[in-house]
């Protein structure tokens, strides 16, 4: 794969803060690079959107949204580091047994209040990660009630964020035409 020279992608995303991913260093240094690497590529693709195109659908049958990708990230989030991981007795966000799909379906609420939720649950889940001796540790996967490592939840993450970033790819480029990494 070709590697985009730094010139043509800051056309792209002339407000990219990103630090470039490193190529070497050891397996939390790896995967915390790459987790954080994809969590700003998903706030780069909410940068500059009017609050009230943040909420638009605009990829029918679809019901995709970016404030809805902000939702749902906010409660993975919460859902792996702190429910599963640390085993917090907090409530899930966005989400009841009654309707699981509150994330994407009631946007109800400001949009920037679901970033500033999103960017907390971030940051709590940074200081869980640093906060652990090693990714070998474990919480209790609530469904199964088997142990999970916090490197598996860690990889879970980064798979989540690398599927909705193509989801928030597209509708960023329905909403002004910008794409990009």
């Amino acid at each position: 794969m070709t590697e985009i020279p730094a010139a043509n992608f800051a056309q792209l995303w002339a407000d990219d803060t990103r630090a470039p991913l490193p190529k070497t260093g050891d397996e939390r240094e790896i995967l915390t690079a790459y987790l954080d690497w994809h969590r700003q590529t998903f706030e780069l693709k909410c940068a500059g959107v009017p609050p009230d195109r943040l909420s638009e659908r605009l990829i029918p049958p679809s019901g995709l949204t970016l404030h809805g990708l902000l939702r749902h990230l906010a409660g993975v989030e919460r859902w792996w580091f702190r429910i599963q991981f640390r085993g917090e007795d907090v409530p899930v966000l966005y989400y009841s047994d009654d309707d699981p799909e509150q994330d994407f379906e009631r946007l109800d609420g400001d949009p920037a209040e679901a970033l500033a939720v999103w960017r907390a649950q971030c940051e709590q889940s940074r200081r869980i990660v640093a906060d652990a001796p090693s990714l070998d540790v474990t919480g209790v996967h609530a469904s199964s009630g088997e142990p999970i490592s916090l490197r598996r939840i860690i990889v879970h993450t980064l798979a989540e964020y690398a599927r909705h970033n193509g989801h928030a790819d597209l509708l960023r480029e329905r909403i002004d035409g910008k794409t990009g990494y």
